[in-house]
């Protein structure tokens, strides 16, 4: 056998090889299991407006709106898996759920973990703070002396930017929003750092004990988070949120969610 031969014989071995790894990789894509088995399990943590639940126990907001239209489009169901923030990782890891849609930002320690799709937006971090506890206090900086209290989610990045921004300040961290802000009501702290638009909205519906702070504790880029080594997947998402930007759907969704307070009668 020349040497021409047996050059043959690997390329075409080679070839045959690449075929099989790519038809492997396909069978293990998220996306084709997802459509294989005709739903998409989304994990989500509750954030209001971002996820919740309605008065009569339908979720809603604007990450479930996002998921909603991901599912229609892909021609499947969806299904939303509850967790708290802490657990979206570890619970995507042990394929709890396909995917995370949760308002997340892809921090470099976070994408060790995870692979994070492009940005489909982009939120503000802001202050929302008890009036009384808080007279006087006008900026940002006014925040970041000792005797102060201020509290944010687990987990989030609210608690980074916190430590940050306000390093003197007392950082408190709760896993779920409710006693969170029944913590800033009832004035056992000055103020809660969270992503937009919640500080300002929890500003509107407590107008008498709360007020919103316009000054910004930095910017961050929204993106869904996927396992690693899954390269279609990944493209497949990424092709989705240019799609639907250039369509207008996730503006409309800013516009409801982030920028008006009609879905309010939903929840109340």
């Amino acid at each position: 056998m020349n040497i021409i031969v047996l050059i043959m014989i690997f390329c075409f071995a080679g070839a045959v090889f690449a075929v099989d790894v790519q038809k492997e990789l396909r069978k293990a894509s998220t996306i084709e299991k997802v459509i294989r088995n005709g739903k998409l399990r989304v994990g989500i943590s509750t954030f209001v407006p971002w996820a919740m639940q309605s008065k009569t126990g339908e979720w809603i907001g604007f990450e479930i709106d996002m998921a909603k239209k991901l599912a229609q489009d892909m021609g499947v169901k969806v299904e939303f898996i509850p967790t708290k923030w802490e657990g979206l990782i570890p619970s995507l890891l042990t394929g709890k759920f396909d995917l995370i849609i949760a308002g997340m930002m892809g921090t470099p320690q976070r994408a060790l973990k995870i692979n994070f799709t492009a940005p489909y937006d982009f939120s503000e971090m802001n202050m929302v703070v008890n009036k009384k506890v808080a007279a006087g206090f006008k900026t940002v900086a006014d925040f970041n002396k000792a005797g102060v209290t201020v509290l944010a989610r687990n987990g989030t990045t609210a608690v980074p930017a916190t430590k940050r921004v306000l390093p003197k300040a007392k950082l408190l961290l709760f896993s779920e929003n409710g006693p969170m802000v029944q913590e800033l009501l009832n004035g056992k702290a000055h103020a809660i750092v969270s992503s937009s638009p919640e500080p300002a909205q929890l500003a509107i519906k407590f107008s008498d004990t709360l007020f919103f702070l316009d000054e910004s504790l930095g910017k961050e880029p929204i993106s869904m988070g996927v396992r690693k080594g899954d390269p279609d997947t990944l493209a497949y998402l990424n092709n989705w949120i240019v799609v639907v930007k250039n369509q207008g759907f996730i503006q409309e969704k800013v516009n409801y969610w982030w920028k008006s307070m009609k879905w309010r009668s939903l929840i109340e």
